[in-house]
């Protein structure tokens, strides 16, 4: 699978086939168990508990399941105006008005800058469209919000490696399998990568 293609699977849930979860068939086909959060958590300790979750799970259906119930979270951005606005951009990519797509995200960027998920829409939307440098520059803002974000991490990477920063583009899959250790597509990218480099090494 290519760095783009799997970028595009990971950062966000759009209603495209190019920006679809990751691995939505295999976890529908297993019983999927994820633990039942404590009705006295707050949604930020639920997502702590999850991200607990996820870092112990060795099962990949199992944890694409808990990353799931992450994204599900991380989709709430608390806001009515904001969750519409989003709704809205991804209506307009699904129809291919990137220019529209992005005015809406700008917008519930404006409202709510410290939701990360606007941003992460936006850096995947700007990949897309091959504007590294702003998708990276999304990425950065993703990652200051919510430095456990798998999604932006493997944007990061995807950007890194297209780039031809393999070194770095490394480094960024070893911090999104410290999160998500059980993501054997990152797996795969990781272990390319690092005979790649060890190759040129020699």
């Amino acid at each position: 699978m290519s760095a783009m293609r799997f970028f595009a699977m990971t950062c966000a849930a759009l209603p495209l086939s190019l920006f679809a979860p990751v691995f939505p068939a295999a976890a529908a086909d297993k019983d999927v168990i994820v633990e039942q959060p404590d009705a006295n958590l707050s949604p930020k300790q639920h997502v702590n508990q999850l991200f607990e979750q996820l870092k112990r799970e060795r099962d990949p259906d199992k944890a694409s399941g808990i990353a799931d119930e992450i994204r599900t979270e991380w989709n709430d951005s608390g806001s009515a105006t904001v969750n519409l606005l989003m709704q809205w951009a991804d209506k307009a990519i699904q129809e291919k008005r990137t220019a529209a797509a992005l005015d809406f995200l700008d917008q519930a960027i404006a409202l709510k800058p410290d939701y990360a998920e606007s941003w992460n829409r936006r850096a995947t939307l700007n990949y897309a469209n091959d504007n590294y440098r702003k998708s990276m520059s999304d990425i950065e803002r993703v990652l200051d919000i919510e430095p456990r974000h798998f999604g932006a991490l493997s944007g990061m990477a995807a950007i890194l490696m297209e780039t031809g920063n393999d070194a770095l583009a490394l480094k960024a899959w070893e911090r999104f399998l410290a999160i998500y250790p059980a993501n054997r597509s990152a797996q795969e990218q990781m272990n390319t990568l690092s005979e790649k480099l060890a190759g040129s090494r020699t």
